[in-house]
């Protein structure tokens, strides 16, 4: 993956490329070359491309990987306060927590609409398959989180006891 320093070390030499083209440009309307117009467009392309990558240069990439978190499928989100994610039914209760703050993490975005509570809500679901042709979807719990700070330590973590209970290889299934 690339990173923030590679962005950077392209967008240098994207500039220069862009500086060069703007000269041979410049030189173009001077001699009234017929591709003059085209060399704008290209010139103002690399521009663009030049700002992007230096823009990529500052935002670091980094991703909080939660150690015990299970992958998890987006089910839903309406790109504001609400999304929805499934994991697998054999998920314990201890990988269950761990994908809530993993999915926390990685749903976070400051671009996300953010109403009057200001904050995310993410529910998780599963389905179990009692028998065959029947499929039952169990709530499992939700995490909130702040939409407004990427470090959130007061993330809410509610879990659904019974419903964990009813999962294949759970304490609850056994007793």
């Amino acid at each position: 993956m690339p990173t923030t320093t590679d962005f950077l070390n392209a967008s240098g030499w994207v500039g220069i490329t862009t500086l060069a083209l703007a000269a041979i440009t410049v030189l173009g309307f001077l001699l009234k070359w017929g591709i003059r117009f085209r060399l704008v467009g290209i010139t103002g392309f690399l521009g663009v491309l030049t700002g992007g990558l230096f823009a990529l240069g500052l935002v670091p990439f980094t991703r909080t990987v939660i150690p015990g978190a299970v992958r998890y499928s987006l089910v839903f989100d309406n790109g504001g306060t609400q999304t929805v994610i499934a994991v697998p039914p054999t998920i314990d209760s201890q990988a269950l927590e761990a994908t809530m703050q993993q999915a926390a993490s990685d749903l976070f975005s400051y671009g996300r609409l953010g109403r009057q509570d200001d904050k995310l809500t993410i529910r998780v679901r599963t389905n179990l398959h009692p028998e065959p042709g029947v499929t039952k979807p169990l709530y499992l719990g939700q995490i909130e989180r702040s939409l407004s700070s990427r470090t959130d330590n007061a993330m809410e973590i509610k879990l659904n006891p019974e419903s964990i209970a009813q999962l294949p290889g759970s304490r609850g299934e056994e007793g």
